[in-house]
């Protein structure tokens, strides 16, 4: 009985760590199929991006229609990660402030 539970314990524990290990994998591909996936699935479009200090490039993408959104890095051989995801976008045009007062 007690070598079975044991059994069943590190069948159970395995199955923990698979799943970890499967959510905690990053998801990437070439750039072009990324950004398709996210136009046909999710109706998102780039709505901002920025040059991070190692060449890649992180690009916001979002859909007014239904407020979700994705962030991507891509890395200089062309293949885009996907780094965030989520709901409840919202488009924020704000003003810089003048020279040496504070945000």
């Amino acid at each position: 009985m007690t070598e079975k539970l044991f059994a069943l314990s590190l069948g159970v524990a395995g199955l923990i760590f698979a799943t970890t290990a499967a959510i905690a994998a990053p998801q990437c591909a070439q750039r072009d199929t990324v950004l398709a996936q996210l136009a046909k699935t999710y109706g998102e479009t780039r709505r901002g991006m920025g040059l991070a200090s190692n060449n890649s490039v992180m690009e916001v993408f979002a859909s007014t229609s239904s407020g979700s959104w994705t962030i991507t890095v891509t890395m200089p051989n062309g293949v885009t990660c996907l780094v965030a995801s989520g709901q409840g976008f919202e488009a924020v045009a704000e003003d810089l402030p003048a020279s040496g007062e504070p945000a």
